[in-house]
Parts: C-alpha cells; structure tokens; sequence
C-alpha cells in the first residue's frame, strides 16, 4: 500500500469517527460502558528497522569474495488496524493487523557482484494492554504480546545464488512490547501516540528489530445515548389581581413559639456534578437554589451536607472524592448567604450504600449528596 492509501484509509476512519461524535455531549458520565466497551482503530507512522550487518556478510561472503560496501534504506511509513476488549478500566486485549513498509539492502563484492534485498514485513498480533489514569482525558499504558510475521525478501544482482536468490518468505512467532500515551476527546472517541518495538526473523537471517512509531485513532463502539439535562424549576405565578376590596385587617395574632423543624434532601450526584468531578454544574445550581427557597423563614441552625459514592474504585479515592463534592455544596450554599459557620460537611465514600452496587442502578442511586438542615420555623396558629 503507498503512502497517499495509508494516509487516504486512516483519514476516512478518523473523519466518520469524528462525524458519530458530532452530536454526543463531551461528557464523562458512563464510567461502567467504557470500562466494558469493544473498540476499533487504526494508526499510521513512521516504521524503523535494524538490520545486523554480521550475519549478513558472513553469509554474502560464503559464496566467494568479500563484501566490501553496505548500504541499507531502514525506513519507511507502516499502519496497523486492530480491534480490542476493555476488560476494566486498566486492562483490556487487542487484536490486529500490521504492516511495517519496505526495507532494502545493497551491497557489492571485491570481485564486482552485487545483491540486493527488498524486504516487506506483515503480519497480526494479539497484545494485552495495560493503562495507567493521569486524569480524566489523560492515561499512559505500556502493551506486551506475541506477533506472527510474515517477512517476504526479494533478492537481486549479479550474486544473487543459492539461499540469495529469487523471493523467499520466512514465517515466525515472536514477542512484541510497546509504550504509549492516550488522550480522551469523550468517553467513546480518542488518540494515541505510541512506540512499538517487533522481533522479526527473515530471509537474511539477521534476526533484527523493527520498530514503528504511529499516531492512532480508538472508537469505542455502542456508546449510550446522553441524559437530558435537569430542567430549571418553573417560575412562581404571579399573583391573581382580587376581585372585590380587601377586608378590613385583623388584629394581629399573638407571636407562637418557635418550632424546632429538621429537613432531609438528597440529590443525584450526576445531578449537580459531571463525572469524576467535584464542581456544581447549572443543574446543580438550580436545584440547590429551589432547596435554599423552600427555607425561607426559617431560622437555620446547622446544615450538614454529605457526600456519598458508589463501590467503583478505591476506598481512598471514593473517600476524597466524596469529601470534594460535600464541600463544593457547602461553598454554593454560603455563597447564596448562609453563614460559613452554620455549615458542616462530611465525606462518607462508598460506606453508607442504599441500593446494590452489582447493578448501574443501585450504583446511580449510591452516588448521592445529602443536605440536612436543623432549625427553628415559627408558625402562626
């Protein structure tokens, strides 16, 4: 394949991702389907190979004469396609198809004889891949498998007899390793730049390494469709003009007593966060803003606000997780005029389930942030 059809493949892959993501919302909110997800892709780069001269030359220099000039063209642009299995959000497998370009060797002998060796490499490969989170977007992952190489070589030139002669193929299973850093553009699109390194054996018997270094595309496939937002409570009516005059004013009632109230409220963490984030979004607002109305004219004592989350990760990140997100509650209810001092918070991770964290919607309902406040209301009798 040439140069201009690698690059025509992997721009059509790259365009008809991008167009399926047009209108998904940039969001990271289905941590358990992109943990589980099949994906597909494809990348494209600049392949190396190192060829061992020994061997080679000893070789050459078997059939008479000595070689006295080497030359070798060791690049050359290569791609892969693949397709894989997230296992979990650190593991997952992939499976796919290479192919590392052309490679040439020329050399001459003191008796004026040349060979001259085009060689192709292309094969498949099943890797296991594991992937270290940096953030939200960013992961860096090492792979490790085995590929099965086919590495075809044409010989050439006045020398070229016996074992260097015609077109032969050498047919090999060795390992192979790679490193690579992933950025997420959302939860189903991303990329990822990487270098790989495979063990090939061929024709010349140099058993050498070629390397490639690739830019690649990953899809992950049957993303779930987004949830409509939240919607912003619906204004208070405006009052009704009255029909006929007011009656005269009674006489105001005697001032009751105090009466000590305690309210409870709980909301959705997707509700007033983004996943994996500790900042209240608009939704969020509005609903702690509909809260704080509902507690006009009472007297508040102490608000309490705790955060929850599901068994998904660490016990110590869920815990810190939790914490964040009961104080950026607590910092938008002082920032609406409630006394700092009157407001406490607490984190308690994934200790306090209400539902079965086996199942998305037990998990949905344990990611929660509760609001309860303590006061003083007084009635009119």
């Amino acid at each position: 394949m040439t140069l201009t059809k690698k690059i025509g493949t992997l721009s059509a892959i790259g365009l008809a991702m991008l167009a399926g993501q047009a209108s998904a919302q940039d969001q990271f909110v289905n941590p358990e389907w992109a943990n589980s997800a099949t994906y597909i892709g494809a990348g494209i780069g600049q392949s190396r190979s190192y060829t061992k001269a020994a061997p080679v030359i000893k070789n050459l220099n078997a059939q008479g004469g000595f070689v006295n000039s080497w030359n070798t063209d060791e690049k050359d642009m290569g791609y892969k396609l693949f397709v894989g299995k997230q296992l979990n959000r650190v593991f997952s497998v992939e499976a796919g198809f290479f192919d590392l370009g052309n490679f040439n060797v020329k050399t001459t002998n003191n008796l004026g004889g040349t060979v001259n060796a085009e060689q192709k490499y292309k094969g498949v490969n099943l890797d296991l891949i594991a992937q270290v989170p940096m953030g939200e977007r960013f992961s860096v992952y090492g792979r490790a498998g085995m590929h099965y190489t086919k590495a075809s070589t044409r010989f050439t030139g006045t020398r070229a007899v016996g074992m260097f002669a015609g077109e032969k193929s050498e047919k090999k299973l060795n390992p192979k390793f790679g490193v690579g850093l992933e950025y997420k553009f959302t939860e189903a699109l991303a990329l990822r730049a990487e270098a790989e390194n495979y063990r090939i054996d061929d024709t010349l018997r140099s058993n050498g390494n070629t390397k490639l270094y690739s830019m690649n595309l990953v899809y992950k496939l049957g993303r779930p469709a987004a949830s409509a937002p939240m919607p912003a409570p619906a204004p208070a009516p405006a009052p009704m003009p009255e029909a006929t005059p007011a009656p005269a004013p009674m006489p105001a009632p005697a001032p009751a007593a105090p009466v000590p109230v305690s309210e409870k409220v709980s909301f959705a963490a997707e509700a007033l966060f983004d996943f994996d984030k500790s900042v209240v979004k608009a939704e969020g607002k509005a609903a702690l803003d509909d809260l704080l109305n509902k507690l006009q004219g009472m007297n508040t004592e102490v608000m309490v606000t705790v955060g929850h989350t599901d068994s998904v990760g660490s016990d110590a990140y869920n815990q810190k997780l939790s914490l964040r997100r009961a104080e950026a509650v607590k910092a938008y209810i002082v920032s609406k005029g409630v006394e700092a001092s009157r407001v406490y918070t607490e984190g308690k991770g994934e200790s306090q389930p209400v539902a079965d964290n086996k199942t998305a919607e037990g998990r949905a309902k344990n990611r929660r942030v509760t609001v309860e406040v303590v006061g003083t209301r007084t009635t009119t009798k």
